[in-house]
């Protein structure tokens, strides 16, 4: 019993003792917060009033100083890099004085830019393959563009070893600068530029595992070689607009490319029932007052998601398009990167989506059949591929691999790396099987081979020129993908006639080159080199 007593008086205590802690600890929280709060309340006295002023400018003070750090902070980290390779940053102008420009080559070791000095002493850059990589490597004479601008800042500085600089210095000599080896691979740009002819338009080829961009051709083209010659001609002909890198900056009607993102809109709202879509198409429609027809009022009858789909049925996807959820629609664009910054070492124009939930139901049936507002780059319909080929996630895209010396030691390289889940990897199958219905029994039907396998979707894009604008976006060899392909052909007509047989000869120049084990091999050496 005693003991009982004792404990008792115990827990009082220690109960008693909590409580006068936390009474303190409460006292001493109201205490700070009046001393705080009477800072910068007025009181009676000069003296006081005085103090206070101090205080509160003193606080000011620290605020701007904190916001200066941050800045600093920010620039360092993300914005001295771009500042550093501006062609308009004076410093640079300095560095072409004191260095020789690097050269810019390609992943099979190719030179594709460098630098001589003429008989007259002049440094003349030159580019041995002419017209053919003329938007992506740019130029240096009137301003500079393409890479000739992005890596700028790498080109005009110079990591040869101290004593070879300061004897370059003694004798009056200029440091070699640094290379810039690309991911471009000269045989697939020479496919791709060949195969697009003399027509207008662009081709993009993107390894969807990696990101590295391997061919990016736009036309018109020019020679940037004989820009002297030339420049007053190619800017005052605006009808040709070669200067133009229609790959990047070119915005098209994305056309029937686009019922790729309204299937995966229709798939995801109706995720158990989205195979049991049936639709009879006689060819034309009218739906929300809008007349739709099929190209060239094609009839395909009977038709679920999938036919619909191969078969590019504007009917069937006008009439499942109407019944979407427009909240949802506008959120799977933006998330597909429509109206956002599109990540790459060029600066890429863009995309367009203007849909929205206060827009008129008239716009709708035009929309989702990649018409009306919506305009795209062909560079981010073939990053849609390629995320739809990875499994839903994309690659950060690049054309810089790595930045070497001189004497071929790294100075600085580009390590693959995701850029974002545009879609889950359940719903980039069920794309997958779609795509490759278009090339075995529809629209993409001429690139059923042996060599390789193929996916991907045809587009015929209405605009106010006289003919449509022909695409083509995939992606091959379905089981693993190693290469997708955008084409776009300005004017010509059907996606499936003109497109089609271009992306067929890229595919066909990678895998008759052997391209995928050439730079498997490499990687594989280089990883050697490396643990070496």
């Amino acid at each position: 019993m005693k003991k009982n007593k004792q404990g008792s008086r115990t827990r009082v205590t220690v109960k008693n003792t909590t409580e006068r802690r936390e009474s303190r600890r409460h006292d001493q929280k109201e205490t700070l917060f009046f001393d705080i709060k009477s800072l910068f309340t007025p009181r009676r006295g000069k003296k006081l009033k005085t103090n206070r002023y101090m205080l509160q400018t003193s606080i000011i003070v620290v605020a701007l100083f904190l916001g200066l750090i941050g800045y600093v902070v920010k620039f360092t980290l993300k914005d001295s890099s771009s500042v550093a390779q501006s062609s308009y940053n004076k410093r640079n102008s300095s560095l072409s004085d004191q260095t020789k420009r690097g050269q810019i080559l390609s992943a099979n070791q190719k030179i594709l830019a460098y630098s001589e000095n003429n008989e007259a002493g002049d440094e003349i850059r030159h580019y041995p393959y002419e017209n053919m990589f003329a938007h992506i490597i740019g130029y240096t004479s009137y301003g500079k563009a393409g890479l000739e601008s992005v890596c700028n800042s790498d080109l005009l500085t110079s990591h040869e070893k101290l004593m070879k600089q300061l004897s370059n210095g003694v004798a009056s000599k200029k440091n070699i600068g640094d290379n810039v080896i690309t991911t471009l691979d000269t045989r697939l740009q020479k496919a791709a530029y060949e195969a697009l002819e003399d027509y207008r338009g662009a081709v993009v080829a993107i390894e969807p595992k990696t990101g590295k961009v391997r061919a990016l051709v736009s036309k018109p083209d020019f020679d940037p070689n004989k820009l002297d010659d030339i420049w007053d001609k190619i800017t005052s002909d605006s009808s040709e607009s070669c200067l133009l890198n229609r790959a990047t900056q070119g915005l098209y009607p994305p056309g029937s490319t686009y019922k790729v993102l309204t299937a995966l809109e229709y798939m995801e709202e109706h995720p158990n029932s989205y195979k049991n879509f049936s639709y009879e198409c006689d060819g034309q429609t009218i739906v929300n007052s809008v007349r739709i027809s099929c190209y060239e009022n094609e009839e395909h009858g009977e038709v679920d998601l999938d036919r619909a789909f191969a078969k590019s049925c504007n009917t069937a996807f006008v009439t499942l398009g109407s019944k979407l959820d427009i909240k949802n629609f506008v959120s799977l664009n933006k998330k597909c990167l429509f109206n956002q910054e599109i990540p790459f070492d060029l600066a890429v124009k863009k995309s367009r989506f203007e849909l929205t939930q206060n827009s008129d139901k008239s716009e709708i049936p035009q929309t989702v059949i990649g018409q009306g507002n919506t305009l795209m780059t062909p560079f981010h319909n073939a990053l849609l591929m390629c995320a739809v080929a990875n499994e839903g996630t994309l690659m950060k895209p690049y054309v810089v691999d790595h930045v070497e010396g001189a004497d071929g030691t790294t100075v600085k390289e580009t390590i693959p790396e995701i850029y974002a889940d545009l879609m889950s990897e359940k719903d980039a199958k069920k794309l997958q099987k779609m795509l490759r219905e278009v090339v075995t029994s529809g629209t993409g039907y001429n690139l059923d081979t042996d060599l390789y396998t193929a996916a991907g979707k045809t587009g015929t894009a209405e605009n106010e020129g006289k003919y449509a604008h022909a695409w083509f976006v995939g992606y091959s060899n379905v089981e693993d993908p190693d290469l997708v392909v955008c084409v776009l052909v300005e004017n010509v007509g059907a996606g499936s006639k003109y497109a089609v047989p271009i992306a067929k000869r890229v595919f066909d120049s990678y895998y008759n080159n052997n391209m995928k084990e050439y730079y498997s091999q490499k990687t594989d050496i280089e990883s050697t080199q490396t643990n070496q």
